[in-house]
């Protein structure tokens, strides 16, 4: 019995050592209070944001494309998690260059959002690029 713990012991240990070549298990890399933190966020300002903003940015339809992609049901939940902090730092004011900013404001935006695309673009199903064009259009409509 005390053998078979001591085993379990190292077996864990070694589960928690790092090594840089084992791939990163998603069940671990997303944590799931943070998740919540960015969803939230993205849910209450990421039509604000969008709106306020779609006419001026050259990426307007990457967001968009990366919101309807973290809302399918069908994207894996690691996909999600990683798409819903890009979309959180979208929404978030006060990031590493602020928004304000004429010029400048979302070019660390438009980094991130294009990092996450580039990670996840497999994920990015031509259904949620029609959506975006779709609601771009109705934007410009509308206004």
């Amino acid at each position: 019995m005390a053998a078979a713990k001591a085993k379990q012991g190292k077996a864990k240990a070694a589960d928690s050592k790092f090594d840089p070549r084992r791939p990163i298990d998603p069940k671990r890399a997303l944590v799931p209070a943070v998740q919540r933190v960015n969803e939230t966020r993205v849910n209450r300002g990421f039509w604000p944001k969008l709106k306020k903003t779609a006419a001026r940015i050259p990426f307007s339809r990457e967001v968009l494309s990366a919101y309807y992609c973290a809302r399918d049901p069908q994207t894996p939940a690691a996909a999600k998690g990683v798409l819903l902090g890009a979309l959180a730092y979208f929404v978030l004011p006060t990031d590493a260059i602020p928004d304000i900013l004429a010029g400048i404001g979302f070019t660390d935006d438009a980094a991130v959002i294009a990092a996450v695309l580039g990670m996840l673009g497999a994920n990015l199903k031509d259904r949620h690029r029609d959506a975006a064009r779709e609601a771009l259009e109705n934007f410009a409509r509308e206004t």
